[in-house]
């Protein structure tokens, strides 16, 4: 049972290439499989068997299976059946099949394992889905602790106070522990809501329970949340009501305080908390708030990670690099500014963030229009003597290509050569593509030649940056050039120079010369021929040479499983009003690869509701119900009423 297991989910996975997603291929497939000799009956357990562990990092298959099993007739599923393709579900990013899943065991009365309903709460927190995930823990017994913490941290976060409360109070009833993370960003947020008296009284409910609980990190936590709710006098007295509790308040959690009473131009005051500080504050210590922010962040609490950091790194209190890797990463997407507070922190400090974090956070603060700070960010580093390889130049060539300042780059590559730090492939690369983003093809042939007398050979890039451009701009001879000249070095093509070589040849009419290519392509790489096809289908298109397109398609060899490219020329036929060639080349498809058949009218009859003349696809598919080239299986009652409303619903 094991082996066939295996081997059924090699199969399907081998099916699945390169799309991934169910078809009806995979339908096929099982009927093979499960009617040869040697192979178990279909039962919820021998589903189960292949999609744990072998299709558990291949989620729509996984799900495909469990689905199409549901419709065998006399088959139902069991608990552990359910459980593995929701464990496939916890693997993957798609968790708009969960809900669904957990009404079908619901409707079919099949009691779902309790590690079943653990990892389906941890989908919802996973994807932010965190009322969803309150409302499913709230019906099941025996949810370990920390998902309890979880769900109340994520409620607070997301600002739902009330069902936050709610599971607080459950929690108490079911005498759960409470820890850092879930306790910590409730009663921060509950300090907008509820002031300091209230604020006391969830403290109060914690100390009286058996409950782990780091008392000076809350401490910070909650004088942060009233100062940020403008109770400043609250929290300074908060200080002393917490010390009388033993959660000593530490230094960062009275800087906290001082800090909002200097805002607010309230100097004496400030000066007192500082010397309360002095009197009453302890060290803070640097591991437990790196572990706390650690755990934020994997927690996805990037607001309050980077809210604790902040607090951290403008007090200049002692935090481990990791930890400032960690916030860099996390926080530079929802917040550039704080991002840079970190960088510039980290380079102050001469504690340099990688170049790969370097990189992204220079592409974040591009996407939010913020090119002056990260200038600012480099030439910090370069104060600090950080640009000391090439790997390191590269990233500040990157960013400077990227938004456009090509001499401010050029200045950056003669530094290196200056400096004696050989350019390599890779800095020519974003240079050039500059160069050609900009229309500056002059410069790009230069630096071209300048890689050859360096001694520095072009890669697959190089040739894709300018042939693109030269066949933009419609430079045949050029790009030819490059084009032979790539096949003599031995190069590996890809698509994106196929696709620019042949689009140009045939928008200047070299028909042959692009199906020439074409061929060639086929005989080397085959993988690489199927991924370019649907572009010499729509670029013969495009150009009206229907016939020339036709031939080619005919000639193709029979392992190509490509169907979009059958369904963009048939569309592109009707559209043109050449209805009987498409009949003709259907006709062809059905005599000569009847598997893909099924396929091309299940995507023709999708596209009705995108389509921009769904008029001539329905047309179309009419015909070949006519023509009786659409399986009987097919219900085409709306399509031959013309409505392509309910055609599309239907699909």
């Amino acid at each position: 049972s094991a082996d066939a297991a295996r081997r059924l989910a090699r199969a399907l996975i081998s099916t699945a290439k390169p799309a991934r997603v169910w078809s009806p291929a995979h339908e096929q497939t099982l009927r093979v499989h499960l009617l040869a000799l040697h192979c178990p009956p279909l039962t919820p357990c021998f589903i189960s068997a292949i999609i744990d562990p072998h299709l558990l990092s291949h989620g729509p298959v996984a799900a495909g299976l469990f689905h199409w099993a549901s419709l065998q007739p006399g088959f139902s599923h069991s608990p552990l059946s359910f459980h593995s393709v929701i464990k496939s579900l916890s693997l993957s990013r798609h968790s708009r099949p969960l809900l669904p899943l957990l009404r079908l065991a619901k409707s079919q009365l099949v009691p779902l394992l309790p590690a079943s309903y653990h990892l389906a709460i941890s989908i919802l927190l996973n994807s932010n889905k965190v009322i969803e995930a309150f409302d499913l823990i709230d019906r099941v017994d025996g949810v370990p602790d920390e998902l309890y913490n979880s769900v109340l941290s994520g409620l607070a976060a997301n600002g739902s106070l009330d069902l936050a409360r709610k599971s607080f109070v459950k929690m108490l009833e079911r005498r759960v522990r409470f820890n850092d993370l879930g306790f910590g960003v409730f009663v921060k947020r509950m300090c907008i809501d509820m002031g300091l008296g209230g604020v006391l009284g969830f403290v109060d409910e914690v100390t009286r329970r058996d409950c782990v609980i780091n008392g000076s990190v809350m401490a910070a936590l909650i004088v942060d949340g009233l100062c940020r709710a403008e109770r400043i006098e609250e929290a300074w007295r908060a200080l002393e009501q917490l010390r009388a509790r033993e959660w000593k308040p530490d230094f960062i959690a009275y800087r906290i305080v001082s800090e909002a009473f200097r805002l607010v131009g309230r100097v004496e005051e400030a000066g007192r908390i500082l010397k309360q500080k002095r009197k009453f504050g302890v060290a803070p210590r640097a591991k437990d708030y790196g572990d706390f922010v650690l755990v934020l962040i994997s927690e996805r609490r990037i607001q309050e990670a980077k809210e604790m950091g902040e607090a951290i790194v403008t007090g200049d209190f002692p935090i481990d690099d990791d930890v400032l890797n960690a916030l860099l990463r996390s926080v530079s997407v929802v917040d550039p500014d704080s991002a840079v507070l970190f960088c510039k922190y980290m380079i102050e400090k001469e504690r340099f963030p990688s170049t790969t974090l370097l990189s992204n956070l220079s592409k974040n603060l591009c996407k939010n229009e913020k090119v002056d700070e990260m200038l600012g960010i480099l030439a910090d580093l370069s104060a600090k003597g950080y640009f000391s390889g090439v790997e390191r130049y590269n990233m500040m060539l990157s960013f400077l290509c990227k938004v456009g300042k090509v001499r401010e780059a050029y200045d950056v590559l003669k530094e290196m050569k200056k400096k004696q730090f050989s350019p390599d492939v890779c800095s020519y690369n974003l240079l050039m593509e500059a160069c050609c983003r900009e229309d500056l093809l002059r410069p790009a042939k230069k630096l071209w030649d300048e890689m050859f007398a360096n001694g520095c050979s072009p890669n697959s890039q190089t040739y894709s940056i300018l042939i693109s451009k030269f066949c933009e701009i419609g430079n045949v001879e050029e790009a030819r050039h490059l084009y032979h000249h790539m096949l003599a070095r031995e190069i590996t093509l890809d698509n994106t120079i196929i696709g620019s070589i042949i689009k140009m040849l045939c928008q200047e009419h070299l028909f042959d010369e692009a199906i020439d290519i074409f061929n060639k392509l086929i005989e080397q790489d085959i993988s690489l021929a199927g991924s370019v096809l649907s572009i010499l289908v729509i670029s013969f298109c495009n150009q009206g040479n229907f016939d020339a397109v036709l031939s080619a398609m005919h000639q193709l060899p029979f392992v190509f499983e490509d169907s979009d490219s059958h369904v963009i020329l048939l569309k592109n036929l009707t559209d043109a009003g050449k209805l009987k060639m498409a009949i003709e080349h259907i006709q062809w498809v059905r005599c000569n690869s009847p598997f893909k058949l099924e396929k091309i009218c299940a995507e023709l009859i999708a596209s009705l509701s995108t389509s921009p003349n769904p008029d001539t696809v329905l047309q179309l598919l009419q015909e070949m119900h006519v023509q009786g080239l659409i399986s009987h299986g097919t219900s085409l009652t709306n399509l031959i009423k013309g409505d392509v409303l309910s055609a599309s619903s239907h699909t």
